[in-house]
């Protein structure tokens, strides 16, 4: 069986959401950062609906997971972008879907070592809850909740879908 969650409802909950944030921190020049591949996906979306001039950045986070050295190297890596100076910028970082928070900690630690922000909003489309560190998410669209044998995936980028399947089958 597969559910499909309403994707453009998501979406509005995160830019709005992303609008209250930038608005209360007096941001005034934000940067979207993806984490490959869905939060790129979600990153390119957002983008064009906050209607941001500059490009947006991606990120690979391959070699700063902390099981890197347990379940080796994603065979897709790809270099990270990030076509703008991190150095001083308000950093919004966009990630499909939080669970333990280590893909969120690989990403920040990837992103300090191109520069020191000045602040990072975490903003991701599924809260799944099981934090494994002390890592939240500053806009969330959805918490959810599945029974061991499901799994959520982003699907995309054209079009941008999120299914929730279950593996029993």
């Amino acid at each position: 069986m597969t559910a499909l969650l309403d994707m453009n409802q998501l979406l509005d909950q995160l830019e709005a959401g992303l609008r209250e944030q930038v608005s209360e921190r007096v941001i005034t020049d934000p940067v979207l950062v993806g984490i490959r591949t869905g939060g790129v996906w979600l990153a390119d979306a957002l983008n064009k609906r906050l209607g941001l001039d500059g490009p947006f950045g991606e990120l690979d986070i391959s070699f700063y997971r902390d099981d890197f050295s347990r379940i080796g190297l994603n065979p897709r890596v790809l270099p990270s972008r990030l076509p703008f100076e991190t150095e001083g910028r308000d950093i919004i970082l966009i990630d499909d879907v939080i669970m333990s928070g280590r893909t969120i900690r690989a990403a920040m630690n990837e992103l300090f070592d191109y520069g020191r922000p000045a602040s990072i909003i975490l903003a991701t489309l599924i809260d799944m809850g099981a934090r494994e560190l002390p890592i939240q998410p500053d806009v969330v669209a959805r918490k959810l909740s599945l029974a061991p044998h499901q799994r959520v995936k982003l699907r995309g980028p054209d079009p941008l879908h999120i299914e929730v399947r279950d593996t029993d089958h």
